[in-house]
């Protein structure tokens, strides 16, 4: 396992190393997969028989079960299913993922795994899906809140862009509000289509108890919030005032901006959330040890599923 160092040591990393020895073949990659999905006995996907029976014969879909007489495999029901990619390159794509602070670019992964810079992206997408929650989570507080707009600057835009954006300000890019428990440190982020009272309000009373403090900035938006709130008056130069600030908040920003420009280089619209989704997720999981975040990965794929054709058209600011 890897040594101690800056930042922090006290978590037990793994090294690239330590990696390709644990998942050195296709067969301890699946066996990983199978003993994090089902680490009492295997069940049926479709009905949760633990009638199973192997069948070596069927070299994709190794079990049928017994009582409704499907064949499955490890993929089947996960995020995985209808991937021909193998459970290898699957872990390895999980573990530089889960271990790169600014993410990995899918052309990173095409090198790095051997495939198609197409089969890359989807890929990592599938990833970023398993850190989506069904339900809001919903903190006890106290709590800092923030919104951030995420695009190119208009100056590196083409001429024919930027003579069709009109005004000052955040003009063509898309706002992002987040969320950060003091208490557990972790945090949500949400893509929205507006910073209008209406959706910050409503998007802070989802994710924070009745009784929690918040702290924003002086936004007007919030001014209707139903919560206990108190401000830091960034238009007059104050960021701090005792325990009063969002530098928590905004710390979470600088990632996901610096991952922007120097991982990605764009984020578009229509995937933006996922990207966020991804960040958020991994902030929430950075005091794991590094077998720890995979392995909560690996239990994010589980009744989820991501098709290509869903991905490239599927609008995520319309959720």
């Amino acid at each position: 396992m890897s040594k101690t160092g800056p930042g922090k040591s006290h978590r037990q990393g793994m090294t690239l190393i330590d990696a390709m020895r644990k998942f050195s073949s296709e067969e301890a990659a699946e066996k990983w997969f199978s003993d994090e999905r089902w680490p009492d006995s295997i069940e049926c996907p479709r009905c949760g028989s633990r009638r199973i029976q192997e069948k070596t014969t069927h070299p994709t879909m190794p079990h049928r079960c017994r009582d409704c007489r499907k064949f499955f495999s490890v993929k089947t029901g996960s995020v995985m299913e209808g991937s021909n990619l193998t459970c290898q390159t699957w872990v390895i794509a999980i573990y530089l993922l889960a271990t790169s602070l600014k993410s990995v670019s899918s052309m990173k992964l095409r090198r790095d795994l051997g495939i198609t810079q197409k089969s890359a992206w989807h890929l990592a997408h599938r990833i970023r899906e398993t850190f989506a929650e069904p339900e809001p989570p919903s903190y006890e507080g106290p709590v800092e809140v923030d919104e951030t707009y995420m695009g190119g600057k208009r100056k590196n835009m083409p001429k024919s862009k930027r003579e069709k954006m009109t005004g000052r300000g955040p003009v063509g890019k898309t706002a992002v509000v987040g969320i950060k428990d003091r208490d557990t440190n972790e945090v949500a982020a949400k893509v929205v289509q507006s910073t209008d009272a209406p959706t910050l309000t409503g998007f802070v009373e989802s994710r924070s108890a009745d009784g929690a403090s918040v702290y924003t900035d002086d936004a007007s938006a919030y001014l209707s919030l139903d919560r206990d709130r108190e401000t830091v008056n960034h238009s007059a130069g104050e960021y701090v005032r005792g325990e009063v600030h969002t530098n928590g908040v905004e710390s979470f920003w600088s990632m996901l901006k610096r991952a922007h420009k120097g991982t990605f280089h764009k984020m578009s619209p229509q995937h933006l959330q996922k990207y966020v989704t991804e960040f958020a997720g991994k902030h929430n999981i950075r005091e794991s040890e590094t077998i720890d975040q995979m392995a909560t990965i690996a239990a994010g794929m589980r009744d989820k599923k991501l098709r290509y054709r869903d991905l490239v058209g599927k609008q995520d600011l319309e959720r």
